[in-house]
């Protein structure tokens, strides 16, 4: 079971961050994504950072202000968000393939295990 939270209201350049718990599972062996679907929009890749935390990937329209990360220890993934924009207003997921890499990230169809989404909303 994945569980994302953190989500809220913040205005404009302000910051967030949101936490992605799992339980259930061998969490240290699983890449995992962040994703994002805003009112109206497809749903799409933010970031994703693979098993050991050694490689992340970021969407160009967060590149910069959004870093992810994760503590196995904790079996949690975090995602700091900065300099939020209006734009950044979305229903937050976090979601695996249940493998070690991001290969998933490009696509969100390709996960298959899903969080329940926190609301990020950005007020300007």
């Amino acid at each position: 079971q994945l569980q994302a939270y953190g989500g809220g209201l913040v205005q404009a350049g302000g910051s967030l961050r949101l936490s992605c718990t799992a339980s259930g599972f061998t969490f240290d062996d699983y890449a995992i994504g962040w994703f994002r679907q805003a009112p109206g929009k497809e749903r799409e890749g933010v970031s994703c950072i693979i098993s050991n935390g050694g490689s992340t990937s970021y969407a160009d329209s967060v590149k910069g202000r959004f870093t992810i990360s994760r503590d196995n220890a904790k079996n949690t993934v975090y995602l700091q968000m900065n300099s939020l924009k209006p734009e950044d207003t979305a229903v937050y997921y976090c979601a695996t393939q249940r493998g070690f890499a991001c290969s998933f990230y490009s696509d969100w169809r390709r996960a298959n295990y899903w969080g329940q989404g926190t609301l990020v909303t950005v007020s300007s």
